[in-house]
């Protein structure tokens, strides 16, 4: 790829990875000027720019590559955000993804919740809010992409308890209706809730991240194209009997 752009690229946590081979130059972009002035030294050259993901300052069809690791989940508008990743992108250009999914902190957020109404009548969102795999290839589609790959993974951290993991998330919570303190009834609730609910034998306590890896391509005439509607010449009622058809050959 002669040129690619990182989306929401921090200290370019992504750039560690590339060689000279894959990518020529790359361009970091990331509303946090603190993350670019720290960025890592890396073996290709690179650019900063700051920019928020939803109004990329790039032309259209100007990157061969556009790739984002675990930022898009901040994005205020995040099918404005495809869109534009969309329309820099060069005709067969690839965007490929990360982002936190909708199972994120699940335990988390239900021990929270279940804390709350027992202690105060009511509950507010305390963990970021994460997409659903289920709108996501939808988004990416309505976005103009295509040939889409969509995946998900699970990855399991066991914390000692609930306060060493809330430290670990502490300024992790974006959503504009959060309260700005949780009682200490409430958290001590929620930790034994937590222990409960989820914990390990050994004492510990699980916290879920759910990843959803994505694949998407900008349209170009020389991608395959799925055939006509109907212009099939073998069913697939047919593929039942092929072990039998098989079988007759062999003898």
């Amino acid at each position: 790829f002669p040129l690619a752009l990182d989306v929401g690229s921090g200290r370019g946590y992504i750039a560690q990875h590339l060689t000279k081979e894959t990518v020529e130059k790359l361009i970091q972009v990331d509303i946090a000027e603190n993350a670019l002035k720290n960025t890592m030294e890396t073996e290709i050259p690179t650019a900063s720019v700051i920019a928020d993901e939803e109004f990329l300052p790039f032309k259209e069809d100007t990157f061969d590559l556009v790739v984002s690791s675990l930022s898009l989940h901040w994005v205020n508008d995040l099918p404005k955000a495809f869109r534009e990743i969309h329309q820099v992108l060069k005709p067969d250009g690839v965007f490929i993804g990360a982002m936190f999914g909708g199972d994120t902190l699940y335990e988390l957020r239900c021990s929270l919740q279940l804390a709350e109404l027992e202690r105060e009548g009511g509950f507010s969102p305390h963990v970021s809010p994460f997409t659903a795999v289920s709108d996501l290839g939808h988004l990416l589609s309505r976005a103009g992409f295509n040939t889409l790959t969509v995946d998900t993974d699970e990855i399991q951290v066991n914390y000692p308890g609930l306060f060493e993991l809330m430290e670990d998330l502490q300024g992790n919570n974006c959503s504009w209706n959060r309260k700005p303190l949780l009682h200490r009834e409430t958290i001590l609730a929620a930790a034994a809730i937590y222990q409960e609910m989820y914990g390990n034998s050994d004492g510990s306590i699980p916290a879920t991240f759910q990843i959803y890896y994505m694949i998407g391509w900008k349209f170009h005439e020389s991608q395959a194209k799925p055939a006509k509607r109907g212009s099939a010449t073998v069913s697939f009622g047919d593929l039942a009997k092929i072990n039998g058809l098989l079988s007759r050959r062999e003898k």
